[in-house]
């Protein structure tokens, strides 16, 4: 069946179910055609007409394993755990050795930090499972969880010598070894499967994820490489090489990776956003932008994406449609406080300094501890002369960072634009002594101050000596 065909019995099947609920016709439905009205509503999150989906379902259908474990999975959804394991207690009863049952309860039981019964849980569908490495990955999961890492890499190295193609199980493995400090040591135990099979494309490419973790980024470029040579279409291994470049800031050569990998796998909105960060590093940022708009036209909460377009925009000074995107990103994801920054930047530029301040002040509640809070939010009140309420400020970002630095110098700064000498030269003293280098930056914001003797001679005091 076409990709058409299939949406048009979809749209079919949705148009009779909900002229069914709303009694405007009668119509049988079988098993397999709720089953696609459950993933239908599922995929969109409309968690409640799923539910009914279920409901309607198990009258008709009573003892339908298959629908009691979606019942379960869609009560799971809406938090309802009593409710979802005791059904799903009735659905093992019926079939005690269905496998998917086994690990749905499983994950349940994780969810609801019950990782012990978890694990117990799994390790009983063990007993039945034809694919062993997605139970090993489940309980590597469930040890993780619970965060017992070791207990974790043991049954990740069950997963992966059971099936060296499980991404996920690899991922988590290198994860939990870099947890625990172990990822160094391991290179030998990855180096084993290549040296059973030199031409393992799997296997130099999870030795080049290693490498990558490691910080080895030329050996990971290396690993990469060699497992594209053995497998040309590998696009894994081109994303990742991607990736590498991006941290050995070689853009142009990151960006020809994640071209290829668009090739190979087809559109993708983290390809898309990857292409688009590339652009925007090569200050190609038009290119940024059209791709960061791909992003998200393909993956509609992506708020990473959305934050990028605000950053190509105002890369280009194109301050007012900037605030549009970064606003939006921020009803994605409203806790998080570089979203926050950028939002008070923009709004600043644009003139509108009452919702600039207010975003500088939702900034610092999520990162209190960020230096460039203080120093652009007080900066704004500096700037209307208000310099109390910008000392005001500097000090608060000092009680919650009091080794800051550049804190103190701008500081120094404000106490003597408000003509409060005394605090000024005071706060100098502790500024030379957290970090002499960074008087300059005293005086790239306060150029005048370099003709203040009295300031210069406190500062010649606390020149190291060469």
């Amino acid at each position: 069946m076409s990709n058409n065909s299939k949406r048009r019995k979809i749209q079919d099947l949705v148009r009779l179910f909900e002229d069914h609920l709303a009694k405007k016709t009668s119509y049988f439905f079988e098993v397999e055609d709720l089953e696609i009205l459950f993933n239908y509503y599922s995929d969109q999150g409309r968690f409640q007409k799923a539910l009914k989906t279920c409901d309607f379902g198990l009258e008709l259908y009573p003892f339908s394993v298959d629908l009691i474990a979606m019942k379960s999975q869609v009560l799971a959804s809406l938090n309802q755990y009593p409710e979802a394991l005791e059904l799903l207690e009735k659905a093992i009863s019926l079939q005690p050795h269905d496998v998917e049952l086994l690990t749905l309860q499983a994950h349940i039981f994780s969810i609801t930090d019950k990782y012990e019964r978890a694990v117990q849980t799994l390790e009983h569908a063990l007993d039945f499972a034809t694919y062993k490495d997605e139970i090993y990955y489940q309980i590597g999961l469930a040890h993780q969880h619970a965060t017992e890492y070791h207990q974790a890499i043991a049954a990740y190295k069950l997963a992966v010598e059971s099936n060296l193609q499980h991404d996920g199980a690899l991922y988590e493995l290198a994860y939990c070894l870099d947890i625990v400090g172990a990822l160094n040591d391991s290179l030998d135990y990855y180096q084993k499967f290549i040296d059973q099979d030199p031409y393992s494309h799997l296997g130099w490419y999870n030795l080049g994820i290693i490498y990558h973790k490691l910080g080895q980024n030329d050996k990971a470029i290396s690993a990469y490489q060699y497992a594209i040579l053995i497998k040309d279409d590998f696009a894994s291994a081109h994303f990742n090489l991607g990736n590498t470049y991006m941290s050995l800031s070689d853009f142009s050569n990151a960006l020809n990776a994640y071209r290829l990998t668009a090739d190979l796998e087809g559109p993708s909105a983290e390809t898309y956003f990857c292409m688009a960060e590339a652009y925007e590093k090569l200050e190609h940022f038009d290119l940024a932008l059209k791709y960061y708009r791909k992003a998200y036209k393909l993956d509609n909460f992506y708020d990473e994406a959305l934050f990028g377009m605000g950053k190509s925009l105002n890369a280009q000074t194109k301050w007012y449609e900037a605030t549009h995107f970064y606003k939006k990103a921020l009803k994605l994801n409203p806790d998080n406080e570089t979203y926050w920054l950028a939002l008070a930047e923009s709004e600043f530029k644009v003139g509108n300094l009452v919702s600039s301040l207010e975003a500088y002040s939702e900034a610092s509640l999520l990162d209190p501890e960020n230096v460039q809070i203080w120093l652009n939010w007080s900066f704004l009140y500096y700037e209307q002369g208000d310099y109390q309420k910008s000392i005001e400020l500097i000090l608060n970002g000092l009680e919650e960072d009091p080794e800051a630095a550049s804190l103190y110098y701008r500081a120094v700064a404000y106490f003597i634009a408000a003509g409060k000498y005394k605090e000024g030269l005071a706060y100098l003293e502790n500024a030379l002594i957290l970090d002499f280098e960074k008087h300059q930056e005293l005086f790239e914001f306060y150029p005048k101050l370099i003709n203040q003797k009295a300031l210069i001679k406190i500062i010649d005091q606390y020149r190291p000596e060469k």
